[in-house]
């Protein structure tokens, strides 16, 4: 198993549907600025000591918690600890909202480090918001392969799903993350944003 085969914004993180929602502490918040409201998907999240220091995407929870019990150890050169890395540049466009430069560096993560399910969340997150949601799935497939459906993945998942306007799929993938990590506030409000935007009518954008 590869150090950073687990870690995964936010997601950005992926970061893939960063709109609306964000991501916590985690893989989400490296997607996340700090003056956005917990909601959307997880690729910018990248592990971080303190989850004000860096804002994650949308969609999910966040990276440090990714599939924790199945990471392996993290070792002396993780991808994301080096602010030239393809996977913090491609996260640092994602909240920039320059979203097909993120994908490209994201798309360069996964090229160089396949099992990095971080570079595969933030890459579908970047997929989302360009509304190449193909791609956004198979970048989900394979953060999944490798992590399994934590409540993260979950819930980027469930926010790709409100971006295309799939409310129940969407819900029944929110509902899924909810029952894995009940008190987590990102999935929280973007099951909230999901009945809003169902009620009103208008589409997550």
């Amino acid at each position: 198993m590869s150090s950073r085969q687990g870690r995964v914004v936010i997601a950005l993180a992926c970061l893939v549907a960063l709109g609306g929602c964000e991501t916590s502490t985690k893989l989400g918040d490296f997607f996340h600025r700090s003056d956005e409201a917990p909601t959307g998907s997880l690729v910018e999240a990248t592990p971080l000591s303190n989850p004000a220091d860096d804002p994650a995407t949308t969609g999910s929870i966040g990276a440090d918690n990714l599939g924790s019990d199945k990471v392996a150890a993290a070792d002396a050169e993780l991808l994301g600890s080096d602010p030239s890395d393809d996977l913090s540049l491609g996260k640092k466009q994602y909240r920039a909202g320059n979203f097909g430069l993120a994908e490209r560096y994201f798309r360069r993560a996964v090229e160089s480090h396949p099992r990095d399910a971080e570079s595969w969340v933030g890459l579908a997150a970047a997929c989302d918001r360009l509304r190449r949601f193909d791609l956004a799935d198979r970048a989900y497939a394979q953060a999944t392969a490798i992590i399994g459906p934590t409540a993260e993945v979950l819930n980027n998942r469930g926010y790709s799903y409100m971006l295309r306007g799939d409310y129940p799929r969407a819900r029944t993938t929110l509902l899924a993350a909810a029952a894995k990590d009940p008190r987590n506030p990102y999935i929280k409000n973007n099951l909230e944003l999901l009945d809003k935007s169902f009620r009103s009518g208008k589409a997550v954008q």
